[in-house]
């Protein structure tokens, strides 16, 4: 059995959404041509919190979620399970895409993801919104909008949900 150690609790999760939805504002000068992207399945519960949280702040946008599954680097490496929805509703050609995960570690999810985007159309720009940073980037990734750098071990694990962020 492995020891599991709550490092964010469910206040700090809102407060970070809270300042990313802000972040996110201020970088783009607005949300005019803004929309995001939540990557199945940890970035999907995010992506959905930010879209309330700036809707909150002033108006909505779009919200979306893709599952990159099939464009994995890895894919002979770990098992395949497409499982979850890809629902992009909305024009992605001209827009600024953030998309958004839960936990950004070795960087390859997020490379299948500016893959997998490119059947949806062409994005003016993309930007990376994560809850947790934890480092050991494997491609040269880096986030623009980051709610905690969370220095870890590779054989950590790291779990985040809207309840808190847990080390185990």
């Amino acid at each position: 059995m492995t020891n599991s150690k709550q490092v964010l609790g469910p206040d700090d999760v809102r407060r970070a959404v809270t300042r990313m939805a802000h972040e996110i504002i201020e970088r783009n000068r607005g949300l005019a041509g803004v929309a995001l992207i939540g990557l199945q399945r940890g970035g999907v519960w995010l992506a959905e919190a930010l879209g309330d949280e700036i809707a909150r702040i002033g108006d909505g946008i779009p919200v979306g979620s893709i599952d990159v599954s099939l464009y994995r680097d890895d894919i002979g490496l770990r098992p395949v399970s497409p499982g979850s929805v890809s629902e992009i509703t909305f024009e992605i050609d001209g827009t600024t895409v953030v998309l958004v995960d839960d936990v950004l570690y070795t960087g390859r999810t997020v490379k299948a993801a500016l893959d997998a985007i490119t059947d949806y159309g062409r994005p003016s720009a993309v930007q990376l919104a994560v809850l947790v940073d934890r480092g050991h980037r494997e491609l040269p990734i880096r986030p623009d909008f980051i709610g905690k750098n969370l220095p870890t071990s590779p054989d950590e694990s790291v779990s985040a949900t809207a309840d808190g962020v847990t080390i185990s």
